[in-house]
């Protein structure tokens, strides 16, 4: 593998400017702020950047960034006939790729969790773009996550499509992939990504030895938004606040009851809920039920700005989740200086060091959540402040936003190098 250049803008010297697209399953969405950074950043650095997302996001969108690049993204499934009418002239005008794509499809969704029917869904998406692309041609495509989007891409490139690359999050494999299906997208990806060593120790896991040196570890990160403020002083207002979906997921009903148990012990802690989610009505009907509704603020979805005042008004951040990557939130909460409390799943022990920057727990211990908390409750305001500013010392070394991005770009050029001289991937 040659070694990426040091800056993407030199290595393209006066060249014509790279052409980029990305492919998401749901873009733009208010949970993943940092990729719109990472998009704007590889669009701020001279890239063509195309977006596509293949479907639109239920939730309402309330940041202005994520409302201007809904405007600059094409939505797939926006246009279900045209996907049909493309999977007929796909089928006609190249039927050899055509049928080793439909072979590739039904392959991956032999073992998957949505079945084949689903497979040949994501080929008709495939057969789309690439009519798509025809129009507007890019150097490389990258997708972010290992699951559908990395599969249409997979087949896109069958088709005669861009080469391709792909972000791998993590807790994916759990639910929305087969392992062999992830298998077939790495061999033929031009490389991978991995937000965490976690992450990339599962593409290990799934990919032949051969192929390891096309995978990298590049973190998620966060801006200026978060990082140039101001030291402001940890509040101890014993108020929490938790930014996630509500969804089973996240873990919520182990942290209703931790809260009911401190509760009874005569500690009342105030809790601020930022997100929204199907889980609402269940969160809000077991609180009633543990007696700790009066100590929930629901505040639904919330801009950068409106998350950036509600962490800083909060002593820190929990999110007892059951499966997670490696939450940007904590990032977001420790660039503002505010411990993190969360579980031993995944990345997260990577960022969340017992003691030293918060508290992490085995998931799903509601014992283990209530010393946690208790231990954040009677922390004095200076081991707070000490929490936070050494969780704010990790996230300035691994995970500044333009630095992981241009990172990313590194590996693009490199990409689309070893492409035009018939060479390896990187």
């Amino acid at each position: 593998m040659s070694p990426a250049p040091a800056d993407p803008a030199a290595a393209r010297g006066s060249g014509p400017p790279r052409r980029v697209a990305y492919l998401i399953n749901q873009y733009p969405k208010t949970s993943h702020a940092w990729m719109r950074r990472e998009i704007l950043a590889v669009a701020g650095a001279g890239f063509d950047v195309q977006r596509f997302s293949l479907r639109r996001v239920a939730e309402p969108l309330v940041d202005p960034g994520d409302l201007a690049e809904r405007e600059r993204t094409h939505f797939v499934l926006d246009h279900k006939p045209a996907v049909l009418l493309a999977t007929l002239r796909c089928a006609l005008t190249r039927p050899r790729r055509f049928l080793q794509a439909l072979r590739r499809a039904w392959f991956i969704g032999r073992r998957h969790p949505r079945g084949q029917l689903a497979h040949l869904f994501y080929l008709a998406e495939a057969c789309y773009l690439l009519g798509r692309l025809a129009h507007r041609p890019v150097d490389h495509l990258h997708a972010h996550f290992g699951t559908n989007s990395a599969t249409v891409a997979c087949l896109l490139e069958t088709l005669g499509g861009p080469g391709y690359s792909f972000t791998f999050h993590g807790p994916e494999i759990f639910e929305s992939i087969s392992q062999h299906g992830l298998r077939e997208c790495l061999h033929r990806a031009r490389f991978a990504v991995a937000i965490s060593h976690h992450g990339l120790s599962m593409l290990k896991r799934w990919s032949d030895y051969a192929h390891w040196e096309k995978l990298h570890l590049i973190h998620c990160g966060i801006d200026g938004t978060f990082l140039d403020g101001a030291a402001t002083p940890n509040p101890k207002n014993q108020r929490l606040i938790c930014v996630a979906r509500l969804s089973p997921v996240k873990g919520h009903l182990v942290l209703l009851e931790a809260l009911a148990q401190l509760a009874r012990r005569g500690k009342r802690l105030r809790l601020a809920l930022v997100g929204g989610g199907e889980f609402e009505g269940e969160i809000r009907r077991v609180a009633a039920q543990l007696g700790v509704l009066d100590q929930l603020e629901f505040l639904g979805w919330k801009s950068g700005d409106a998350v950036r005042a509600e962490i800083l008004a909060s002593q820190a951040m929990v999110l007892p989740s059951f499966d997670e990557g490696l939450p940007v939130v904590f990032m977001e909460s420790y660039a503002l200086r505010r411990p993190v409390i969360s579980t031993y799943i995944a990345g997260i022990p990577e960022l969340v060091e017992n003691g030293r920057s918060g508290w992490v727990v085995p998931a799903g211990s509601v014992e283990a959540l209530v010393g946690a908390l208790e231990a954040c409750h009677g922390a004095s305001g200076a081991e707070l402040d000490r929490l936070g500013a050494a969780g704010r010392e990790r996230v300035e070394a691994d995970h500044d936003a333009a630095r992981e991005a241009s990172r990313l770009m590194q590996r693009f050029e490199a990409a689309i190098e070893a492409a035009r001289r018939g060479g390896a991937p990187c």
